[in-house]
């Protein structure tokens, strides 16, 4: 049997060791595609929500300049029915539609130089964060 008979013999195939390295390989890169996957899915949730929040806000914030005589109305002290009915709705919707929700309204009354502003916060809390996120609007009138 000549040399080249032989090695043809010997070499057939992959060894053992060669297909495991390749596993593990393999496995490694699909665990890092699990885990991209994962934290790509956290981060849509996130953005939706904090696009839910913003589109909140700016709600709260076209009722105020379609109603804004007298211009404190919306901070909790007006007696406007409409201001009052407004607020109500927003806060069930905040509370409603983000996660651990919650909205505030401020008033600054208006100086000879500045005008009189509302400072509308909107909270939730995001999965996996200690604190609770806010975005705040505000609404110069």
């Amino acid at each position: 049997m000549s040399v080249s008979a032989r090695r043809a013999k010997q070499q057939r195939g992959f060894s053992l060791v060669e297909v495991l390295v390749a596993l593990i390989v393999l496995s490694v890169g699909l665990l890092g595609i699990a885990a991209m996957y994962v934290e790509t899915l956290r981060a849509n949730r996130d953005a939706l929500v904090r696009t839910q929040a913003i589109a909140l806000a700016s709600d709260l914030a076209d009722r105020i300049r379609s109603n804004r005589i007298p211009a404190n109305n919306y901070s909790g002290t007006g007696v406007n029915d409409r201001a009052i009915a407004d607020l109500a709705d927003w806060t069930t919707a905040v509370a409603t539609q983000l996660p651990g929700g919650a909205g505030t309204v401020r008033f600054r009354a208006g100086t000879t130089t500045t005008p009189a502003q509302y400072m509308i916060e909107v909270a939730w809390n995001e999965v996996g964060q200690g604190d609770a996120t806010t975005f705040e609007l505000r609404l110069e009138i």
